[in-house]
C-alpha cells in the first residue's frame, strides 16, 4: 500500500515524545497526518491499546476527526467494526473511543493508551489535565497529541505546555502540505493583504494575538433554547470553501441564539439540499431562509426543492452592528471557533477599519443573513424561470 504523507507525519515517527503540541496554520496537514498516524503506527503495529479521540462537542468531532478516521481506514482497506451508538471502532484488536469533552464526566472512568484532541484550543486546562490522567493504561509509547491553530498568544497551550518546555511541538504551514487544494492555498495566501494577525496565524502557523473582535457578547451553548419566540435561517454558499447552514433561535427582546447545522466543504447543491432535508423536517421547510446572493441559481433549487427561500440582506456592516449588540448565545464547535477569532482589519498603520477580516466566516455569514434580513423586513427577491416572487 502506497500511502502519501507530509512532513508532519514523518515528525510524528521520528520525533514525537509523550505530549505532542501539532501547532499549525490552516491546510497544514496537523489533522490529517494524526490520523495518518494511528491508523498506521499504532492500531496497524499494535494490538490492545485504548485510542481517545476527542474534541469539546459531539457534532463538530462526528464532522471532523470521526469521519477523518474512518474515511482513511475505507481508502487504506483496513478491516473495522464500528459501534455508531457508542461511537467505539475496532480495528485489530485495538479499540477507538470518540467522545465529546462538554461533560467531563465521561471520560473520567476511562484509561488510555493514546489520545488524540482535535481543535485543542476548544477544552480548558482542566479538560487537559483530565485527559493527561487518563493516559495511564499499560503498554509501550503512550502518547497524546494535540492539534490546533494558534489563535491566541495567552492561551494556556503557550502558557502552560509550550512555554514551559513539557511537550514536544511541530510547527506546521500550508508549505509542508503539497496536497492541498489550490485555490484554498490561495485563500490563506491571500491574508497577507488583509489581516497581519491573520496572516501571521493561518499562514505562518505562528501565535496570534486576539484584537479588535467583532462578536463578544456572546455564550457557547451546547443545547438549544426552550422558550424562544421564532426561528429563521440561513445558508452562506461553498464549495471550495465551506457551505453552511445556520438555525436562529429568536428570543425576547430580540436577542438571538445562533446554531450551526451544517458546515462542509466540497457539497454540491443537491447534496445540500438532501443534508438540508435530512435535518429539517417538511413542516418547518416555509419557515424564512436566506441565503448570500452570490448563488441566485443555488437559491433557485432550494426554493424547487421545497424551501421558502430568499434573498438574504448582505449589508455588512450594518448587519455587524446590529446582530452583535443582539447576539447572545453560540452552539456548534465551527460557529464558536469562527466568532473567537471574527476581527475588524487594521490597515498598515494599525488602524482599526469598519470591515471585518474575510477568511473563517461562513458560519457566521449565514447567522447575520438569518438575522439582519429579519430586521429589515426584506423578503428579498426570488427569480424563478419567467417570473418574480417576492
Amino acid at each position: 500500500m502506497i500511502v502519501n504523507v507530509t512532513p508532519v507525519y514523518k515528525w510524528l515517527v521520528e520525533e514525537s515524545g509523550r505530549i505532542n503540541l501539532l501547532k499549525g496554520g490552516a491546510g497544514s496537514s496537523k489533522s490529517y497526518s494524526v490520523a495518518q498516524y494511528i491508523i498506521l503506527n499504532k492500531l496497524c503495529k499494535h494490538t490492545d491499546r485504548v485510542i481517545l479521540i476527542v474534541r469539546k462537542t459531539l457534532p463538530a468531532l462526528r464532522r471532523t476527526a470521526m469521519k477523518l478516521m474512518l474515511d482513511l481506514l475505507d481508502e487504506y482497506e483496513i478491516p473495522y467494526t464500528f459501534n455508531k451508538t457508542d461511537l467505539i471502532l475496532n480495528c485489530r484488536g485495538n479499540l477507538v473511543y470518540f467522545l465529546s469533552l462538554d461533560d467531563p464526566e465521561k471520560i473520567k472512568s476511562m484509561e488510555a493508551n493514546d489520545i488524540w484532541v482535535e481543535e485543542a484550543t476548544e477544552i480548558t486546562l482542566e479538560d487537559y489535565r483530565q485527559l493527561k490522567l487518563r493516559m495511564r493504561r499499560k503498554g509501550a509509547n503512550n502518547q497524546m497529541f494535540l492539534s490546533f491553530n494558534p489563535v491566541d498568544s495567552g492561551h494556556w497551550l503557550k502558557t502552560e505546555i509550550a512555554d514551559k518546555g513539557i511537550a514536544k511541538i511541530n510547527n506546521s504551514t500550508h508549505l509542508d502540505n503539497v496536497f492541498l487544494d489550490e485555490v484554498y492555498r490561495n485563500e490563506i495566501k491571500n491574508l497577507i493583504n488583509e489581516d497581519e494577525n491573520y496572516y501571521r496565524i493561518y499562514a505562518l502557523g505562528e501565535w496570534g494575538i486576539l484584537e479588535n473582535l467583532i462578536y463578544t457578547s456572546w455564550q457557547a451553548m451546547t443545547e438549544p433554547p426552550v422558550n424562544y419566540k421564532d426561528i429563521s435561517y440561513g445558508i452562506d454558499w461553498g464549495f471550495e470553501s465551506h457551505c453552511a447552514l445556520v438555525r436562529v433561535y429568536w428570543l425576547d427582546g430580540d436577542r438571538v441564539i445562533w446554531e450551526e447545522l451544517i458546515y462542509e466543504r466540497k457539497l454540491t447543491i443537491p447534496e445540500f439540499i438532501e443534508k438540508t432535508k435530512s435535518i429539517i423536517p417538511e413542516a418547518e421547510r416555509q419557515k424564512e431562509f436566506y441565503a448570500g446572493t452570490d448563488e441566485p441559481g443555488s437559491i433557485e433549487e432550494f426554493y424547487k426543492a421545497g424551501f421558502n427561500i430568499h434573498k438574504a440582506v448582505t449589508d455588512v456592516r450594518d448587519g455587524i452592528n446590529w446582530c452583535k449588540s443582539h447576539l447572545v448565545g453560540l452552539i456548534g464547535a465551527n460557529l464558536i471557533k469562527e466568532a473567537q477569532g471574527y476581527k475588524r482589519k487594521e490597515d498598515k498603520n494599525g488602524n482599526v477599519l469598519e470591515e471585518p477580516v474575510k477568511f473563517m466566516d461562513h458560519a457566521l455569514d449565514a447567522g447575520r443573513y438569518a438575522t439582519y434580513s429579519i430586521v429589515k423586513g426584506n423578503l428579498g427577491e426570488l427569480i424563478i424561470e419567467d417570473f418574480t416572487l417576492r
